[in-house]
């Protein structure tokens, strides 16, 4: 069986108060999440089935969290990953439904 693979690119990433960068990328390959810059220099990975990730109350739909290495990373998905005339759910949404599927955590 295939891994589940995700990839978003223009994405915000904070940690805490701070924008560590306003157009990262956010993969999920082989088993492992990675957090890049819009350079592609890696800002922080771990397995997935060390990570947790899940939706803040009440933010806006593109709004995720992330928990990686004892460190809280707020991402900011935009709704633009879905192919042009596709429908599909917020990518918010779709990343943590990924980390899930990945981590073997259908829910």
């Amino acid at each position: 069986m295939a891994e589940p693979e995700f990839t978003a690119t223009g994405v915000r990433i904070d940690k805490r108060l701070r924008s560590l960068t306003r157009a990262g990328q956010v993969r999920i390959r082989d088993g492992r999440l990675q957090l890049l810059t819009s350079y592609g220099s890696e800002i922080d990975s771990a397995p997935v089935q060390a990570v947790r990730a899940s939706k803040p109350w009440f933010a806006s739909e593109d709004r995720a969290l992330a928990d990686l290495n004892g460190q809280r990373y707020s991402l900011t998905l935009g709704d633009h990953d879905p192919a042009p005339g596709e429908p599909g759910p917020p990518a918010a949404r779709r990343f943590i439904e990924a980390v899930r599927r990945a981590a073997g955590r259908d829910r």
